[in-house]
């Protein structure tokens, strides 16, 4: 379980920066950017996410980039997680193994654009759930 000595932040700020993610991995690709690494920025948008509501419903998780993890604590406490949301798993390649060189296949045009809607259905998910993050609860 989480350490108890972490202090986790608030929601809010949590969200702030999965949409920060989120705003990233919308750029336009410069011809020298891997699909991965715009891929990376949308898992971690829906990670964000995630870890906000957890920390939004005072529910106590790993420090993992495992996207499935984090949604089966979710349901563990009593979630109930819409099927567009549960397709967020699938985003945890893109964590790590995606992000460096070897012997993975290249992220598509189309795989990147799929990475990308998952991501912007959670984020508005949780949005939805624990609320708006126009208002700034740290400095920048």
């Amino acid at each position: 379980m989480q350490d108890e000595r972490y202090d986790p932040g608030s929601p809010k700020d949590w969200l702030r920066r999965a949409k920060s993610n989120l705003i990233r991995a919308k750029q336009p690709k410069h011809e020298e950017v891997f699909w991965e690494d715009l891929c990376f920025d949308a898992q971690q948008a829906a990670e964000k996410s995630l870890k906000a509501l957890l920390v939004h419903k005072k529910i106590p998780f790993r420090l993992v980039h495992d996207i499935a993890e984090l949604l089966t604590v979710l349901k563990q406490n009593g979630i109930a997680l819409p099927e567009e949301i549960q397709a967020a798993a699938e985003l945890s390649d893109y964590a790590v193994a995606a992000r460096y060189p070897g012997p993975i296949e290249s992220v598509t045009k189309n795989e990147y654009n799929d990475a990308l809607r998952i991501a912007e259905k959670v984020v508005a998910w949780v949005e939805g759930l624990i609320g708006s993050t126009s208002e700034r609860t740290t400095d920048n």
